[in-house]
């Protein structure tokens, strides 16, 4: 639903042919409505477009899109005694538009055509210097196929191999929730009245829908891993010995990898059973890489922003040298996997809304601002307007994009309350109490991770939400994968950028809806260039900074696997109870202790924070004092001692109570003799099994605090 691509994608390469391929999970998704958009937009923009194959199944919106497009004839075929309707290869090349619409990609032609395929002719076109917009399901993906066949309970008769897939220029998802597509079908604009049912109980089975979102979702994040620096890739890497249980080794490092929102890569030694290899990475959905001796790996350039690695003398080496990415040191003897309860800030709001009466929250996520995410949520809005529903903005900021603006017209506004605050400021909020009055049946609130006005009813416009969500008004919404409370250290690692502004973690296992707003990071940083998303004294920064290509690859991702996990709302099996951080008191111990905090959040864990002091002629009070304030202000244990070992004594805490593993900053120089051991080296040392070695976030990084956008 990511819109303007083909047009921007154009002016960033200028006139050089592109293929750009729209993939969705399921017919009703919006492939049709998003290709005709897409044309009508570039021929506005002095493009000479064709439709060359466009299906509108007589639904009068897309009838609408599609009137006033030139069409490329189409060719007749007999088959038996029927007459069929085909594209026409040779007459679109005779035609040569610019750009070029192709819908339906995994199409067989029928005929002496002269590809069996319609993807192969869209292969021709693009060669033959015409850009193509062209769209299919994913279910015809030759790496999808089988297993969709199994869900749909019938052959997928047409195929498109994942090579034409990776020689696209651009692979963009056009997602629809399981609910959005099953509203659509009994609104009988997928299928003819007569169909539903049996579809209900097909294709459109909830089930269904689901697995094909997902494998959507991870057919994409497949084609877009990004090109980046080893510390902001998002992967694991998962050195897995011969000599230790491979599965156990992998089920406890796997919870890590998902908690960091990192995919697995399993990189086995010589000798290792391939076979067991090859089932535990189907069960963690993880990649194989050849076998390789650990001792003639260069850590140091691995692509891999956290590596797992069996106790021993290979960890006792790494830890004991500079520390560039997260470590995790795993005892494949340990068979603990938890299972807590399930707790976060919206745990009670969770609950609450099992109760009749509550509202739908509905979640259009994107990887970075100006990805389409506003536009979207509007289009949604226009639609149910369209359907008799009462629908209201709330808020909404459309950054002076005209575009945006222009949606707007006919969608009723709830004016704003402006305040003047006491440092003079005036603010222009959304207003709480008069949504409330009002009570549309939806209402639409832009950017909520929003930070509210000085002396406003809630300090983060998600309260606010929560609250209309409470009166019953459903609420449409927008959102930035960075803003999430729990990716902040993610984000860091991926971008180097300390987002402030942000929103719990629990905001996307609440919401009914999450929809991904996918955008391509040539796409956005060409919405840049252009006015789209900054002002103009903004762009060159951006450019420079947060928007680089590699940021916005990774946000991708990133933004990609937020919304496969909470489409699977499942949790965490953590490999230990509590998450015990030990800090010196430094000021970027803060920092650290963040990101530990983090990553017990998001494994449900116990967590509490350890200083133990060797020297107390080296401690700072004031610090020591601040860092139990902390503790106090999350929630988490505090512990303060003196010990002539400290590594020792931690070791013993740890064990005071079962299944604890403790986290460290990681060394920031390799130690010279004759100087002591890493601290991560002398917990090893001292006995610990399992140990979390920490990247340590740096202090000085520069942040982004804007609003979506």
């Amino acid at each position: 639903m990511e819109r303007s691509t083909p047009e921007q994608l154009l002016r960033e390469y200028g006139e050089h042919a592109r293929l750009v391929v729209y993939i969705a999970a399921a017919p009703g998704a919006g492939k049709t409505r998003r290709l005709l958009t897409d044309a009508r937009r570039l021929q506005s923009a002095g493009k000479r477009v064709a439709l060359g194959w466009v299906e509108t199944k007589g639904r009068p919106d897309l009838e609408r899109l599609a009137e006033g497009l030139p069409v490329i004839p189409p060719r007749s075929v007999t088959v038996g005694s029927r007459e069929y309707k085909e594209f026409d290869l040779d007459t679109a090349l005779a035609a040569k538009p610019e750009v070029i619409v192709l819908d339906e990609l995994a199409h067989d032609n029928l005929g002496d055509a002269r590809n069996s395929k319609r993807w192969q002719d869209a292969l021709v076109l693009r060669d033959a210097g015409i850009t193509v917009l062209g769209a299919f399901n994913v279910a015809h993906v030759e790496t999808v196929s089988p297993t969709a066949e199994a869900l749909l309970g019938h052959p997928v008769r047409t195929i498109v191999p994942m090579s034409f897939l990776k020689e696209a220029d651009e692979v963009i998802a056009i997602d629809a929730s399981p609910e959005l597509l099953l509203q659509r079908l009994a609104a009988g604009k997928i299928v003819p009245t007569d169909d539903i049912s049996r579809a209900e109980y097909g294709a459109f089975k909830e089930s269904t829908l689901t697995m094909l979102r997902e494998l959507l979702l991870r057919t994409i994040d497949a084609l877009t891993i990004p090109s980046v620096s080893p510390a902001s890739a998002s992967t694991a890497l998962a050195v897995v010995p011969s000599n230790v249980d491979a599965h156990m080794f992998l089920e406890r490092t796997a919870p890590l990898a998902a908690a960091f929102d990192l995919s697995l890569e399993i990189l086995p030694t010589p000798n290792t059973d391939r076979a067991l290899l090859e089932r535990e990475a189907r069960e963690h959905n993880a990649d194989i890489l050849p076998p390789r001796d650990p001792d003639q790996i260069n850590f140091a350039n691995v692509r891999a922003s956290m590596v797992a690695v069996s106790s021993g003398k290979l960890a006792e080496k790494i830890v004991n040298t500079k520390v560039e990415r997260d470590i995790a040191i795993i005892d494949a003897s340990q068979t603990f996997l938890g299972q807590t309860a399930f707790t976060t800030p919206l745990s009670g709001t969770i609950g609450d809304r099992m109760r009749v009466g509550y509202g739908k929250l509905t979640v259009y996520l994107g990887a970075a601002a100006g990805a389409g995410k506003t536009y979207a949520m509007l289009d949604r809005g226009q639609q149910l307007l369209a359907e008799g529903i009462d629908v209201a903005i709330g808020f909404v900021e459309t950054h002076g994009r005209a575009e945006t603006e222009a949606m707007i017209d006919s969608i009723p506004i709830i004016p704003r309350k402006v305040t003047v605050g006491a440092d003079g400021i005036k603010y222009s909020e959304m207003d709480r109490e008069v949504v409330l009055a009002r009570k549309p049946t939806v209402v639409l609130v832009d950017e909520l991770a929003h930070t509210n006005a000085p002396g406003s009813l809630a300090p983060k416009r998600y309260l606010d939400v929560l609250a209309f969500l409470r009166a019953g008004i459903n609420v449409l919404t927008t959102l930035n994968v960075q803003h999430l409370e729990a990716l902040s250290d993610v984000v860091y690692r991926m971008t180097g950028t300390i987002v402030r502004e942000t929103l719990p973690d629990g905001i996307l296992p609440l919401a009914d809806e999450v929809i991904l707003i996918d955008v391509t990071p040539e796409s956005l940083r060409e919405r840049l260039r252009a006015g789209k998303i900054y002002p103009a004294a903004r762009i060159d920064a951006a450019l420079s900074n947060f928007f680089r290509t590699e940021n916005l690859a990774s946000l991708r991702e990133l933004a990609i696997r937020e919304a496969l996990r909470s489409e699977m709302r499942e949790r965490i099996a953590s490999p230990f109870a509590r998450l015990l951080v030990s800090i010196v008191g430094r000021e970027d111990d803060m920092l650290l202790v963040r990101k530990a905090g983090r990553l017990a959040a998001r494994l449900e864990v116990d967590f509490t924070i350890a200083h133990i002091a060797e020297r107390r002629d080296k401690v700072d009070p004031e610090q020591v004092a601040r860092f139990e304030r902390a503790a106090q202000t999350i929630g988490a244990d505090w512990i303060d001692e003196r010990a002539d070992d400290a590594a020792k004594r931690l070791i013993e805490v740890a064990r005071s109570r079962p299944e604890t593993v403790v986290a460290v900053g990681g060394t920031l120089r390799k130690p010279r003799w004759p100087a002591r051991n890493a601290f991560a080296r002398r917990l090893l040392d001292a006995g610990a099994r399992e140990l979390l070695v920490l990247a340590r976030p740096s202090p000085s990084a520069p942040s982004a605090d804007d609003d979506d956008g």
